[in-house]
């Protein structure tokens, strides 16, 4: 029997030893608020996120209708400087090189395109074959050598 008193008096401690240990302890307390304002951190930086998200996307939306205003007055701009102006030569036409791609076909444009690139890269630099210009022996002597081996 003194057994079951020493058990149920431990547990009747351990448990008011928990309860009081709680309640005096600040660190718990400071514990709780801080994590409700992390949780509340962490909401407020999802609707930041989401606000961002929305704002880009309006943005983006209002770009491309802006973008696509913008062709069009170029558009026009083309077409009526061609047409009340017929005799300025092209040149001085700021409209003219637009113009000019917007007439032809879109098969055209690339191949017009692509010719463009071609004429606006850089030339090659080395012969077809090796010229041995980078070994050790001269050019000179490459060739009396080339000659020994034909005769």
């Amino acid at each position: 029997m003194a057994w079951t008193y020493a058990l149920i008096g431990l547990a009747v401690g351990i448990i008011i030893g928990f309860i009081i240990s709680r309640v005096t302890v600040p660190g718990i307390k400071e514990q709780k608020s801080l994590k409700q304002d992390l949780e509340k951190s962490k909401y407020e930086l999802e609707q930041y996120r989401q606000e961002l998200v929305d704002h880009f996307a309006t943005s983006a939306t209002m770009l491309e209708a802006l973008a696509k205003d913008f062709n069009k007055m170029y558009d026009h701009m083309a077409a009526t400087s061609k047409e009340l102006m017929p005799n300025l030569p092209e040149q001085d036409n700021p409209f003219s090189a637009r113009l000019d791609e917007m007439t032809l076909s879109p098969e055209l444009n690339k191949k017009v395109a692509h010719i463009k690139e071609e004429v606006n890269k850089q030339p090659k630099d080395y012969a077809n074959g090796a010229t041995g210009l980078f070994k050790d022996e001269s050019v000179v002597e490459s060739s009396v050598k080339k000659e020994d081996k034909i005769v």
